[in-house]
């Protein structure tokens, strides 16, 4: 994740460390929830974090007609295949597309792998909530809600969802999915909106690895169909 997104992650927890125990102790919900508007924004101002997917699974088909024009990637965590014309970055490794790309095409995929339970050891304290694995974290975390923050649970996964987002274009008009691709499962927030399309894929396979696979597509080449296949050919290097 960006810097700033992580500072202000950082800020935010001190913060609401602070006051949330008092606040959902002696104030109530409503108070939270208005404290918690105040610190990151509100669902006029942030709707993602009023957002939940759709409550129908998508099980979609991905193409060999595409993939067989993708490139593949090889980093020391995970392997995947790309568009032309995409640099893509794994946390500080960068691989640079330079053919037939004009100087202000800033097309970039960038990729986040974790392995089984990595939330779980981070946040620990979730297991009370019988959260176990990074599924479970993922879910919970995709359907927090600012409307229905109710204790400090509720609120450590709104903030979460809030820091856990990247840009996504105008989120008035953006998407979240769940879906089910091979072994393969997740939950796509996207933007389609030219001149560039945003998808922001949480995808988990069949062992518990976690990737997010962040796509800025920059003059909007993409459609959702393009983005599963993608997805489809994630693999972890152990």
């Amino acid at each position: 994740m960006k810097t700033d997104q992580i500072l202000k992650f950082i800020n935010s927890v001190i913060i609401l460390g602070f006051f949330v125990v008092f606040i959902i102790k002696f104030a109530g919900p409503n108070i939270l929830r208005q404290y918690i508007s105040y610190g990151i924004g509100d669902c006029k101002t942030v709707p993602i974090l009023c957002m939940q997917p759709d409550e129908k699974t998508l099980t979609p088909e991905f193409s060999k007609e595409y993939n067989d024009t993708l490139v593949p990637q090889r980093f020391p965590k995970m392997s995947i295949s790309i568009p032309k014309g995409f640099n893509v970055v794994q946390e500080l490794i960068k691989r640079r597309y330079y053919k037939r790309i004009r100087p202000e095409n800033n097309a970039v995929i960038y990729l986040l792998p974790q392995e089984p339970d990595a939330f779980i050891k981070l946040y620990p304290d979730v297991q009370k909530q019988g959260i176990r694995d990074n599924y479970e974290f993922i879910r919970r975390l995709m359907y927090a809600n600012l409307s229905k923050v109710n204790n400090i649970t509720d609120a450590f996964f709104i903030i979460m969802k809030s820091v856990f987002s990247p840009d996504i274009g105008p989120q008035n008009i953006s998407r979240m999915i769940k879906f089910e691709l091979g072994e393969k499962r997740g939950f796509i927030n996207y933007t389609l909106a030219k001149p560039n399309n945003y998808f922001d894929c949480n995808v988990l396979d069949a062992r518990g690895n976690f990737f997010k696979v962040y796509i800025k597509d920059i003059g909007a080449r993409l459609d959702l169909n393009n983005v599963f296949t993608i997805i489809s050919t994630l693999k972890p290097i152990d």
